[in-house]
């Protein structure tokens, strides 16, 4: 079994060769498993923004290597990096990103769309992740109809219409009050037992601390790398 994730010897600097030049990530090796539930935890500054911007394919590390399900992000034109994130990457954001003025269903259907799937699929496969995630009787209301817990569980049905290899959720309870934030990451956990492999970013211990993997974040580095008791890679 080859891993989803490789990463090895990453670096981000900011304002190369400038005075400012700035520095974030120290040499970050990271290996994730198909079939992982993975936080990466830490507070702010420690870097974990810019390695959730590298794992999601949004931005190149400055040194290392990055190899993503078969993929070498690092030597990927720009083309080639947007189409690895179209279909590698589901991604889970704290303010939702749903677009305005359009309904649940649309909202999920959209990155069908952006992939060519004809029409009666979109409509079938949105419906069937909207009922999913608990929304199929939600899906004709628009955004500001729905309560910020309800916006995510659309948003996570959006992330997985085009089946990615990895959900990448960043700070997907962060808006919302602690029942609403419970309801969201069972359904994390549900997509867990189902296969899918999740990377949660998140500053909240209490929420690393539900995930089977543990990875903390410090000054751009790695601070620790732990496992539950009876969870390890060779179980995935």
């Amino acid at each position: 079994m080859k891993p989803l994730i490789e990463m090895r010897g990453i670096v981000k600097t900011y304002n190369v060769g400038k005075e400012n030049e700035l520095e974030i990530l120290h040499g970050i090796d990271l290996t994730v498993w198909p079939g992982e539930f993975v936080a990466i935890v830490g507070e702010s500054g420690s870097g974990k923004s810019t390695l959730m911007n590298i794992i999601g394919v949004l931005d190149k590390p400055t040194q290392g290597t990055y190899v993503l399900d078969g993929t070498d992000v690092r030597t990927a034109g720009r083309d080639q990096m947007s189409e690895v994130r179209n279909r590698k990457i589901g991604f889970v954001f704290q303010n939702f990103n749903l677009i305005a003025r359009t309904t649940a269903q649309r909202n999920v259907e959209l990155p069908m769309l952006y992939a060519g799937v004809p029409a009666r699929d979109r409509e079938a496969r949105a419906t069937q992740l909207l009922r999913r995630v608990g929304m199929e009787q939600r899906r004709f209301h628009q955004p500001s109809e729905l309560s910020g817990g309800q916006k995510q569980r659309v948003a996570i049905a959006r992330s997985l219409v085009n089946d990615p290899a990895i959900l990448l959720a960043d700070e997907p309870t962060g808006a919302l009050d602690s029942q609403t934030s419970r309801h969201v990451m069972d359904i994390f956990h549900d997509l867990h037992r189902q296969g899918k492999t999740i990377v949660l970013i998140t500053h909240s211990r209490e929420l690393a601390d539900e995930c089977p993997r543990v990875i903390t974040l410090r000054d751009g580095r790695i601070l620790a790398d732990q496992r539950k008791e009876g969870t390890s890679h060779a179980a995935f």
